[in-house]
């Protein structure tokens, strides 16, 4: 479904389903970031739901935290997300320690990168886009993610990540679609 218009880059709160339909296949990103395969298919066979809370705390920093759950109620990994550009180390059993860092950038800070910069709607260069980078130093790889909303894939508004992953000589580019549920 569709984002309302009033669902933008500065309040993700809500409920989020991957569509997979419109997103691509998730399982090479998983595969590189060294996720074996088992916990890979199950993944990939299960509906992933975000539920966003995005607020503002006490120091007045943006903050998206967001939980997965998969289908049947399995938890998946927790996003928190302050975005003020500052390493956080984070443990999880999908992807081991990561360290990562998310601000709010205005997209044309992205205008170089033809990947990251285009395809997104009129509010999402009104009011930048969410963007992260993790690394996992064990595992050897970086993933950046650009978050907005996007018509490009299916014609209607919904929020978008664009990630990027790399580890060693390989890049791998992708585009995940999240269908809007509720409040």
């Amino acid at each position: 479904m569709a984002a309302p218009a009033t669902t933008t880059t500065k309040d993700l709160s809500g409920t989020w389903v991957m569509n997979k339909t419109l997103s691509d296949s998730v399982d090479e990103i998983l595969s590189l970031q060294g996720v074996g395969w088992i916990l890979r298919k199950t993944i990939t066979s299960a509906t992933v739901t975000l539920t966003a809370k995005h607020i503002t705390n006490a120091e007045g920093v943006e903050e998206i935290n967001i939980d997965q759950t998969l289908t049947g109620g399995i938890k998946g990994t927790t996003e928190n997300r302050v975005l003020d550009w500052t390493p956080r180390e984070h443990t999880d059993y999908i992807f081991g320690t990561v360290s990562s860092k998310s601000r709010r950038i205005p997209l044309a800070d992205k205008a170089s990168d033809a990947f990251f910069s285009t395809g997104w709607t009129e509010d999402v260069s009104a009011d930048g886009v969410i963007n992260t980078e993790a690394v996992n130093t064990a595992a050897g790889w970086t993933a950046e993610q650009v978050w907005g909303f996007s018509s490009e894939k299916g014609g209607e508004r919904r929020h978008t990540r664009k990630v990027r992953i790399t580890k060693g000589d390989k890049t791998l580019e992708k585009v995940l679609v999240y269908d809007w549920i509720s409040q």
